[in-house]
């Protein structure tokens, strides 16, 4: 099983200009974000958590690894990222090393070669499908997997300290596994769904399902066999669910109950400075009359605390939940589901907006912006309509049910319970690679696209048209704001 692991990983002759070509991309970009924070983020300091988040922006992205890379702590959210924080664990003692030699802080250089090779695997990944699976020429998936890559937040997921990089790295390894295992008509093992289980679901939980959707496809019947749903599907789960309860019993909770503890002290010293000072200014005597008033100062300063913050974007650019709720409150059922698609979902996910550019909605940038320029909703009209059309060419292929069952999943997420929708295009990469994987069925050499030589010419220019333009257009903008 390693042996074949390694197998897959392994770049192959005719991989190697394309490894080494997206390898210089990415590395160009990743350059950029390092000059933008370098005279910040390299010297060391005694606090690695406020440098970080206080002072990277860029879109909405957190900074968290940087932390996690100066200061090993569990420093995600548990609950969603169970393993990350262990995954990053080799990356944090490369980094202890550099302290140590050089006396800067390398999280910044560590956390580009992380994304260099995620970005590297994610580019042949997606090529290997497209040719492999998907059945496209080599000249078509090339074409396709630089067009894939040419999309804003696939782009940015590679040249920012997140967690997406890592992710789509995952599904396209699990898209290709499975894929190959269709081609062949071979199962998708116990073994294999397991480890791409915690590989993928370790990373970020919800993407987890998306195995477990990928053993569905290729194994069909099969999968509700019991031995196979108890011991790849369930028996995964509550694990994971039981790690991520003891990680936060472990290392959240302590430190949750030291800020509550230290917040109840300083409340405490504020209480006994209100009190003396009142009854200083008030001239009363009465404890009752002095409590009585410090209790209203108190409440006069919570209320207006309580308006201030409910004029802070964070709470401004976020609908109204379904209710009330340690999960069911990151809901939202009023945010426009349209204008969310079109600015955001295929706007702002696949070409940047001009204004308020990479702008946080939690800080000033505005949920819904608009392009200046119309072309940039006909650039989005057209790859749409290839990729509805490429699903209409492929609808009969289990493989494309397959990847487009991921999209419905986060779909249902996102534009439908509205989970993250006042920032969707944060996570485009865990599904714009949908795009190119359905145009893909477009371009296969068995598409009646092919047999009208004009239609298939003007389709692949437009196609690279496209991908010039995004390429183009997207890294002015980003290199107008990090330069």
């Amino acid at each position: 099983m390693i042996k074949k692991g390694l197998q897959l990983l392994r770049i192959r002759r005719d991989e190697r200009w394309l490894a080494l070509s997206a390898a210089v991309v990415l590395t160009a970009l990743n350059a950029m974000v390092i000059l933008r924070y370098f005279d910040k983020f390299t010297p060391l300091v005694k606090y690695y958590w406020p440098l970080f988040i206080h002072n990277f922006h860029v879109s909405g992205f957190d900074p968290i690894t940087y932390s996690v890379l100066s200061y090993w702590s569990t420093g995600y959210n548990v609950y969603r990222h169970p393993l990350l924080a262990f995954f990053m664990y080799p990356a944090n003692q490369l980094n202890q090393a550099i302290m140590m030699l050089f006396g800067v802080n390398g999280a910044q250089f560590v956390m580009a070669l992380i994304l260099i090779v995620c970005g590297v695997y994610s580019f042949l990944f997606l090529y290997r499908i497209l040719h492999e699976v998907i059945g496209t020429g080599r000249r078509d998936a090339l074409l396709l997997t630089w067009f894939g890559f040419s999309m804003a937040y696939v782009m940015l997921s590679m040249m920012v300290p997140d967690h997406f990089s890592l992710s789509m790295c995952m599904l396209l390894f699990t898209l290709y596994v499975c894929g190959l295992q269709m081609k062949k008509r071979h199962p998708l093992r116990v073994r294999h769904c397991v480890l791409l289980f915690f590989l993928t679901a370790g990373i970020s939980l919800n993407n987890g399902i998306k195995v477990f959707l990928g053993a569905l496809f290729v194994n069909g019947r099969r999968f509700f066999r019991p031995k196979f749903l108890l011991v790849a599907v369930i028996l995964p789960s509550v694990l994971i669910w039981g790690f991520a309860r003891w990680e936060y019993a472990h290392f959240v909770w302590p430190k949750e109950m030291a800020r509550k503890e230290a917040k109840v002290k300083k409340d405490k010293a504020l209480r006994a400075k209100l009190y003396q000072a009142y009854a200083d200014t008030a001239q009363v005597k009465d404890s009752a009359q002095i409590e009585a008033g410090v209790k209203e100062i108190i409440r006069q300063r919570a209320m207006a605390k309580y308006k201030s913050d409910h004029k802070k974007p964070i709470h401004t650019h976020s609908g109204k939940p379904i209710a009330k709720g340690q999960f069911i409150g990151w809901t939202d059922i009023t945010t426009s589901r349209w204008d969310t698609a079109v600015e955001n979902l295929f706007g702002e996910g696949i070409q940047l907006h001009q204004d308020y550019l990479l702008g946080d909605t939690l800080r000033k940038r505005p949920v819904i912006v608009h392009y200046r320029w119309v072309a940039c909703y006909v650039v989005e009209a057209v790859i749409v309509l290839l990729f509805l059309i490429g699903i209409w060419f492929g609808r009969r292929e289990r493989f494309l049910w397959l990847f487009l069952s991921f999209f419905a999943y986060d779909m249902l997420l996102h534009m439908g319970l509205g989970f993250g929708i006042n920032e969707v295009y944060i996570m485009s990469a865990h599904w714009l690679f949908v795009m190119p994987l359905s145009i893909g069925y477009l371009l296969r050499p068995s598409s009646s696209l092919n047999r009208q030589t004009s239609v298939s010419l003007i389709t692949r220019l437009l196609i690279l048209a496209i991908t010039l333009w995004l390429w183009g257009y997207n890294v002015t903008l980003i290199a107008s704001y990090l330069l």
